[in-house]
């Protein structure tokens, strides 16, 4: 059974799961986390600082001796808010690859937020409607999901690290930049409700370091009755309820941090000062320096949105890239179907986007699976070029949707840039890739189309055009009579059978013949094409 590896490099800490799949699920091998701050310096000067560099790779050998000794056979090396600021960011990626050997990618806030679905998705109450808040060190991530459906996401630049570095200079905390830095949080949080506005929500799961430390707090202000250190006023009322979840929580939910003592805790916290914070159950040291920012996020949202508390979960992004990974590799897993779905519904919603017509764009990508089936012997391409094929084929014309004139270039622009979930940003280059060449280019070194797409890759990613080149020359504009093809293999020559159509197949035909260069000078085989 393999062995994966997850790596989350976040604005305040880097984070390390390592699990075996057993049976179709996974099983924690080993965890670990490292407080690193590499966003401090980014959200003040917009340039990750070298000591921040250079903490965070402490930290990747470290977890990179781990990923060794469990013999890992894949792993994933994502980074967030911090990186997708920094200016320098390509230089750290370098730098990060010198050391270790490791791919870091930067993902956007939308695929952060659909990643962190993804960790949660087993968790009790997920079967309702849901509302997730992942509040890291430079971003809030904020997802409405539905019977286990993703349904909406918004990120917003409410990190505590972010937040910290640029309003809260001094301890305790100023009350200048404290009022400043309420009036950003009250301002973003209402242009991320407007989203999510009559939806009710069954429950609120937070996660990530800035809600464990809440969730911990409010457990002994429970328990105790008093916050820092003092008896806390009794919370005589609960926060009112909007429409949209007016009713729907109930406070008594084992768990739950009520909205009024994150409320209380936020407020006193902000009075505190460091060491006096860093005395508080469940805050910790490093937690302490960003805590005032996070509870304020926290206490905003949850009034803002009229909901009585959260519940925190210890799940977050790190889980989410294991069970995609699993999803990905794994037919028989349970989240593999919704996995699949979810991805196959994003391509979908960019050709809606982007003026396709699904209709003309279908049997394309029907031949185009076709011949990859049944041409498997023959081009030998990776399992997953099916579902890339597949998606440039529907894709292939996004293009026109800026110029119909060389609308191929735009068409490969358009996907590698576009947010599809459950893609990655060298898995969406491979397929601009292969939509790209569908005119008179065929794929060259240095080509801009393949600069971003790893060299062993290259020959394969020539393969796949072909493929979709012969589905293109097979749907000349006849969406109504599509042609049925099968394809034959042979050692020195493939011919490839056509039944004609009410309207005859010439013009199939005749651009079929039209690919054979190209074909035997990719496959090193003579193309036939005929009529059955």
């Amino acid at each position: 059974m393999p062995t994966f590896a997850a790596i989350d490099i976040g604005s305040n800490s880097c984070r390390l799961k390592i699990a075996k799949v057993v049976a179709h699920r996974l099983k924690t091998l080993h965890e670990d986390r490292e407080v690193t701050r590499l966003g401090g310096s980014v959200f003040e000067s917009g340039l990750v600082s070298p000591e921040a560099m250079a903490a965070t790779l402490r930290a990747l050998k470290r977890f990179q001796r781990a990923v060794q000794a469990h013999a890992v056979d894949r792993i994933r090396v994502v980074a967030t808010a911090a990186m997708r600021d920094a200016r320098n960011a390509q230089a750290f990626q370098a730098w990060v690859k010198a050391e270790t050997g490791w791919n870091m990618e930067i993902i956007s806030g939308l695929e952060e937020g659909r990643l962190i679905h993804r960790g949660l998705i087993n968790e009790p109450g997920m079967g309702g409607r849901v509302l997730l808040v992942d509040l890291g060190g430079g971003s809030c991530e904020i997802t409405l999901s539905e019977r286990k459906r993703l349904q909406e996401t918004v990120s917003l630049p409410l990190g505590a690290v972010r937040l910290t570095e640029e309003f809260l200079t001094t301890d305790p905390a100023p009350a200048d930049g404290l009022a400043q830095m309420r009036q950003l949080i009250t301002r973003e949080l209402r242009r991320a409700r407007r989203r999510f506005e009559g939806r009710n929500v069954s429950l609120v799961i937070a996660t990530s370091g800035t809600a464990a430390a809440l969730a911990e707090a409010c457990a002994a202000v429970a328990k105790s009755g008093k916050i820092g250190g003092k008896p806390a006023k009794k919370a005589a009322r609960k926060p009112r309820a909007s429409a949209s979840t007016r009713g729907v929580l109930s406070t008594g939910m084992a768990g739950i941090a009520p909205t009024p003592v994150v409320r209380k805790l936020a407020a006193k916290i902000a009075k505190m000062t460091l060491p006096e914070r860093e005395a508080m159950p469940g805050i910790g040291p490093r937690r302490a320096e960003i805590i005032v920012a996070g509870a304020q996020v926290y206490a905003e949202l949850l009034e803002s949105f009229g909901l009585p508390g959260f519940r925190y979960s210890p799940l977050g992004l790190k889980d989410g890239i294991l069970v995609q990974m699993l999803a990905e590799t794994d037919a028989r897993a349970s989240g593999h179907l919704e996995f699949e779905h979810e991805r196959w519904e994003s391509v979908l919603a960019t050709a809606r986007r982007y003026g396709v017509d699904l209709r003309q764009a279908e049997p394309v990508r029907a031949h185009a699976v076709q011949l990859f089936r049944e041409l498997k012997a023959l081009h030998q391409l990776p399992p997953e070029y099916e579902n890339w094929l597949a998606a440039a084929a529907l894709l292939r014309d996004t293009g026109k949707f800026v110029n119909h004139q060389g609308h191929h270039r735009h068409t490969q622009y358009i996907i590698s840039s576009s947010e599809m979930y459950g893609y990655t940003p060298v898995q969406r280059t491979v397929v601009s890739a292969i939509a790209r060449y569908m005119g008179k280019s065929r794929p060259q070194p240095g080509d801009r189309a393949l600069r971003n797409i790893p060299a062993e890759e290259h020959k394969n990613v020539h393969r796949a055009v072909v493929l979709l080149r012969l589905a293109e020359a097979l749907n000349q504009d006849r969406a109504s009579d599509v042609l049925r093809v099968a394809a034959k293999v042979y050692p020195k020559r493939v011919y490839l059978e056509i039944k004609p159509g009410r309207t005859g197949a010439e013009l199939e035909l005749w651009s079929l013949r039209k690919e054979s260069g190209y074909f035997r000078e990719v496959f090193g085989r003579e193309f036939f094409a005929t009529l059955a």
